[in-house]
């Protein structure tokens, strides 16, 4: 009896929403610390750092300890990736960090730490699996803007490289010219160049940038977007089914329609026993 009230308060800890703040404020302030080591500090602040360091590090063991003794099926702790991604973080941050052949290694992983806030937030995790998710199909998408930057590059060093061997020369330097109108970047002052030779070149750029900084573009946004709706779906079914299985095991259930007519019939019987 004394463990379940132990694991009933660990589960409590655990879906605390402080709690998660207070983490989420640990994280950052963790971020904070490794950005600010790459200043030249005062020699008095040294102590200090190194105290917040180890006082991070041992914040990120205890959590990681709440979350897994609040997980009643302890084996299903590690069927999570973000549970190893999280435990391997705090492990390796561990490492002391100063006059160890380590300490590079160390330094390292504690700049990952700030990556702990993806596992901490749900949303986060949601908008980075619905990315990985995506990249099959952004596969094919790019497969043919690459297509078409190829067919554009083509053409753009058979029309323009006599007038700038620079940007033009060849095919590769071509392709790297196309990103540079694609990305906007001083784009018109290529164009005018060309003008001056070609005066209808500009439907050469303009096309190109319909295609890929408009179509292709809206193309990928849509494919993530896509899949985001299905992943936060899944995550809606997700919270649903472990609503439910809370419920079942405080020996609570969803009343069902047998359950609601029953309650009717009774209050109408009971309404009728109270007619004069």
């Amino acid at each position: 009896m004394q463990a379940l009230a132990l694991q009933n308060r660990f589960e409590r800890i655990r879906a605390n929403k402080w709690f998660e703040t207070f983490v989420v404020s640990v994280i950052i302030i963790s971020a904070l610390l490794v950005g600010a080591k790459t200043y030249e500090l005062p020699a008095g602040f040294s102590a200090v750092t190194l105290f917040l360091d180890w006082f991070i590090s041992a914040f990120f063991l205890t959590e990681l300890t709440i979350r897994f003794l609040a997980e009643r099926q302890k084996r299903h702790f590690f069927k999570s990736f973000w549970n190893w991604f999280d435990t391997l973080i705090v492990v390796i941050s561990l490492i002391p960090a100063d006059d160890t052949e380590l300490a590079l290694i160390a330094r390292l992983v504690r700049v990952f730490r700030v990556l702990r806030m993806i596992s901490i937030i749900p949303e986060l995790r949601i908008l980075l699996v619905s990315l990985v998710k995506a990249l099959p199909q952004l596969g094919y998408v790019m497969l043919l803007m690459f297509i078409i930057f190829y067919i554009y590059a083509a053409i753009g060093s058979t029309l323009f490289e006599d007038i700038n061997p620079t940007l033009w020369g060849d095919i590769t330097i071509s392709l790297l010219t196309l990103f540079r109108v694609m990305t906007f970047e001083d784009w018109t002052d290529v164009m005018y160049e060309t003008q001056e030779v070609y005066p209808l070149s500009w439907i050469f750029y303009l096309t190109f940038i319909f295609f890929t900084a408009f179509a292709f573009l809206n193309m990928v946004i849509g494919i993530v977007v896509n899949v985001m709706e299905r992943e936060n779906e899944k995550a809606r079914e997700e919270r649903e089914a472990m609503l439910r299985a809370e419920k079942a095991l405080r020996g609570e259930r969803e009343p069902t329609l047998k359950d609601v007519m029953a309650e009717l019939k009774a209050l109408k019987a009971q309404l009728n026993n109270q007619k004069p």
